[in-house]
């Protein structure tokens, strides 16, 4: 089993406040995260997503000026995962987003690099979708 977490970073070429908007807009989660699943409901006050195991609770941290989009996600099987990300400003126009990855009970290191893989496929992507937004 492996024990370290693994900060994962992307430089995307937008003001931070732009990208925190985007990111802590939870309906935007499956179009720059599909790998945790998509159909997006807002739900009791609650945000869901449907994924491939059954509906899981999305919760973020409080809007905030300083770029913290913590999240945990409830998955269908009851399990907690806390996922730890920044959006942490480089200059006026620019920032990186840095998530960090930890690893659940049980994993492998194989495990942990497959989502490694993931997390950077899926922040690549946020990267793309961030920077062809307009700035208007």
């Amino acid at each position: 089993m492996t024990t370290r977490a693994r900060h994962l970073s992307e430089h995307i070429d937008r003001p931070m406040p732009a990208v925190y908007a985007f990111v802590s807009d939870p309906e935007n989660l499956p179009r720059w995260a599909p790998g945790l699943g998509s159909g997006v409901v807002h739900e009791d006050g609650e945000w869901y997503v449907e994924t491939g195991e059954g509906r899981a609770r999305v919760r973020f941290a409080p809007p905030n000026p300083f770029g913290v989009l913590d999240h945990e996600v409830l998955t269908p099987s009851g399990a907690t995962v806390h996922v730890p990300l920044r959006a942490i400003p480089d200059g006026d126009d620019a920032c990186d987003v840095v998530f960090t990855l930890r690893p659940m009970p049980g994993m492998t290191d194989a495990d942990l690099d497959r989502d490694e893989s993931l997390v950077r496929t899926d922040l690549a992507l946020l990267k793309q979708l961030v920077e062809q937004r307009t700035a208007g």
